[in-house]
């Protein structure tokens, strides 16, 4: 058994050492262990041991440690749900009727998917790309492609392609697909520091610590936490988050987390970006605008990070990299000439070449990294590897068991067996639950709560790498007003009920909702 175990990890680390020479930080990696290697810090006849120390003294252990965590996280976990893999049928249908709307509304305004931009015109936008709240567009005629509502009908209809349901099964649940899910019990033990009761930042800012030496808990976490940024180990970073994090630490903690540290590689990236954007005319570009002028900019608490948002989401339109990351997760984006280009293999894109078409409300996926980041190349990767890690399954179908699909039915089961008061009372006004929570699901409630609470709530998504969170926070919302639910019978009053998140602690109610007998 031991010989099969070594052998396996023999594989492995073949494996692994292959996949690293094609990663980006390879070559600075290696050059760096060149010139320790030549250096007298390393013995040659003590060579394996004085590299080791060496590698520690000068970081680049924790370099490569984080880099294997990294590269772990990103391979995909195979489920077998063979029942299920006509989903993929819905997937591609959705994917195209998507294009199909797109090209019409291109046909409609007399436009193209994809064009070089006049040199006027990138002269302006190029003066303009820091205020980019004032770029003149009449964007009157756009409107997006499609709406959290729009896709939950489709996810509604997804019994059609189940083989096996029968006619009399409910059409509106989820309950009718073969997925597995967790039960309560289940995420009281994935979630032990919320079920167990400890002391957590975001449950009150004055809880006194119980360690010697400091007044609070948040002094205590701040005090642990720059020693956790100082080590820069991810695998510890993750571990940390759970139990929150101090707004001072959050920004390094997260690109720490998820491998997004800035150095001139990316720096140089991102100006290709720039450049393209300049360059080219997507018809994206105008959903980009629009979207954030229908959202980030009519919102109190983002409207002051318009300009930086634009930057942003218009950069990530363009970057192909995000297409390969997500190989497979996906769909497969057209390929469309850039009108006004000469003919040749340049002259052809994905679109949009990042595969990603926004729908509405897609920019508040971003929208709370500027809290966090004043630079615009540094929130770009955090975001870009927050969206490749998390936000793409929110809204692709697929049966990931972290996918939209499993969140829904998730939040269902949950609901059903821990509030079958409430579950009964929306059966009885014919109210699908889905309907009442959904938006919040899929825009992993951005724009619906306060940013210092949604920070809290993504922390604790990059500390359990999970996005099981969500549907427990809505059950947990939903049980905190039931009693005022109940005094409602139409989905626009329950709606109405529920609307108003600003008074939401998110810890608390999470805490209570696995605590709860």
């Amino acid at each position: 058994m031991d010989g099969v175990q070594e052998e396996a990890i023999h594989h492995t680390a073949l494996k692994l050492a292959d996949e690293i020479k094609h990663l980006s930080i390879y070559k600075s990696f290696y050059s760096d262990v060149q010139k320790l290697v030549s250096s007298p810090n390393v013995e040659k006849e003590n060579f394996k041991q004085t590299l080791q120390q060496a590698m520690k003294e000068k970081g680049l252990d924790t370099k490569l440690r984080n880099t294997v965590f990294h590269w772990v996280r990103t391979q995909s976990k195979h489920c077998r749900l063979d029942p299920l893999t006509s989903l993929s049928k819905a997937s591609a249908q959705w994917e195209k009727r998507i294009h199909k709307s797109l090209n019409s509304m291109c046909t409609d305004l007399e436009t193209s998917l994809a064009k070089v931009r006049l040199q006027s015109e990138q002269d302006i936008l190029t003066e303009k790309w820091s205020e980019l709240s004032t770029y003149n567009l009449d964007l009157s005629k756009y409107r997006p492609v499609y709406a959290p509502k729009d896709f939950l009908e489709v996810l509604l209809t997804l019994s059609g392609y189940v083989p096996f349901t029968r006619d009399d099964e409910p059409k509106w649940e989820f309950a009718h697909l073969p997925l597995k899910v967790n039960k309560i019990d289940q995420l009281r033990k994935l979630f032990p520091e919320w079920s167990s009761g400890e002391p957590l930042l975001g449950v009150n800012p004055y809880m006194p610590s119980t360690v010697p030496g400091f007044s609070t808990l948040e002094a205590e976490r701040i005090s642990l936490g720059e020693r956790v940024v100082a080590l820069g180990y991810a695998p510890v970073v993750q571990e940390y988050l759970k139990k929150g994090s101090p707004q001072c630490l959050r920004a390094k903690l997260w690109s720490n987390v998820l491998g997004s540290d800035i150095k001139a590689p990316q720096v140089q990236y991102f100006n290709r970006l720039k450049k393209n954007v300049l360059e080219v005319d997507l018809m994206v570009d105008k959903l980009i605008f629009k979207d954030v002028q229908l959202t980030a900019s009519n919102d109190d608490q983002y409207f002051v990070f318009e300009d930086l948002l634009y930057q942003v989401m218009l950069c990530f339109s363009r970057d192909v990299e995000v297409m390969q990351l997500l190989k497979g997760n996906i769909g497969n984006p057209p390929v469309v000439t850039i009108k006004g280009k000469q003919t040749s293999p340049e002259s052809l894109t994905a679109f949009p070449p990042s595969g990603i078409i926004p729908f509405h409300g897609f920019t508040m996926y971003a929208t709370p990294f500027c809290y966090l980041y004043d630079d615009p190349v540094q929130l770009y990767y955090t975001f870009r590897a927050f969206y490749v890690r998390y936000w793409h399954r929110l809204h692709y179908i697929s049966t990931h068991p972290q996918g939209i699909v499993s969140l829904c039915l998730l939040y269902e089961r949950l609901l059903e067996a821990n509030e079958p008061l409430l579950w009964v009372h929306f059966r009885n006004i014919n109210i699908n639950p889905i309907r009442v929570v959904f938006k919040w699901l899929m825009r992993a409630f951005s724009g619906h709560l306060p940013p210092d609470q949604l920070l809290l709530l993504w922390d604790a998504i990059l500390g359990y790498d999970c996005l099981e969170i969500l549907p427990l926070l809505a059950l947990a919302i939903l049980s905190f007003r039931k009693e005022n639910i109940f005094q409602v019978n139409t989905l626009q009053n329950v709606d109405a009920v529920l609307a108003d998140l600003s008074t939401i602690s998110v810890i608390p109610l999470l805490q209570l909702a696995l605590m709860k007998p």
